[in-house]
């Protein structure tokens, strides 16, 4: 038989694999986005130069035409391996079904502490108002999103602090915000328990672009989506500061 133990093991990995597929899916979708506004800017101006430039100067037209066939070849490389790769993972699937809110905050605090919270001896408070309410959804990614919003919480404390998940439900939605003091240094002090990757929590230190939120979240906000709600993060995880993470999703899908 197996253990309680060993099962919450798989779990956790399991949830940190998902975190990671859709870490990298993210990342692959900035490079496609950021690297084509450059190369069709120098596709352009190539050819304003092409026009500019004496068609009798071969070096020069050979430069010109070096530069237009890079950019092509640049073009193709995103749509053959970075859009590809992303394929898969670009229209999350979701399985729609009634479920009990409360009961899968339990379940998402039990597997957040099991993986993270009891290591860095960080505490969960949950105060749910939810009551009876049935969300229709897919109950294992809003788990996995809930989850993983709890762990980067416990990731950015002190060791010994304490998260507080709040929960409460409308007569149209169902909220979800984890709210905690952060220790941006946390996420990389090499003598604390750590869950999510190294290359996550390193860049999850870092200052994001203004409406941007850490990588290693992007599993929430993709989640929020396809379900026709909304995830918010802050862009900068902060020193001493109260921060929030908020999932909000209708409780009956269009």
């Amino acid at each position: 038989m197996v253990s309680t133990s060993q099962n919450r093991t798989e779990r956790t990995a399991r949830l940190c694999a998902e975190a990671a597929l859709f870490m990298r899916d993210h990342v692959l979708s900035r490079v496609s986005h950021d690297l084509r506004s450059p190369l069709n800017a120098i596709h352009s101006w190539a050819y304003v130069l092409e026009r500019k430039i004496d068609n009798a100067d071969a070096a020069a037209q050979r430069a010109l035409g070096g530069i237009r066939t890079g950019v092509e070849q640049q073009v193709r490389l995103l749509e053959t391996l970075v859009d590809t790769t992303r394929a898969e993972t670009r229209k999350l699937r979701i399985e729609r079904a009634p479920f009990a809110v409360a009961a899968l905050i339990g379940e998402a605090v039990d597997d957040a502490r099991a993986a993270l919270g009891n290591a860095r001896g960080v505490t969960f408070a949950v105060q749910d108002t939810t009551g009876a309410a049935t969300l229709d959804g897919d109950r294992e990614r809003i788990a996995q999103a809930l989850w993983l919003m709890l762990v980067f919480a416990a990731e950015t404390s002190a060791q010994g602090a304490s998260v507080t998940l709040a929960a409460s439900a409308s007569a149209t939605a169902a909220q979800l915000e984890v709210q905690w003091h952060a220790t941006r240094a946390a996420l990389t002090d090499d003598a604390l328990a750590h869950v999510l990757e190294p290359f996550a929590r390193a860049q999850a230190s870092e200052q994001q672009e203004a409406g941007r939120y850490a990588w290693v979240l992007a599993l929430c906000h993709r989640v929020a989506e396809a379900h026709g709600g909304r995830f918010e993060a802050p862009a900068l995880v902060g020193e001493g500061e109260e921060m929030a993470l908020v999932l909000n999703v209708p409780l009956h899908g269009a």
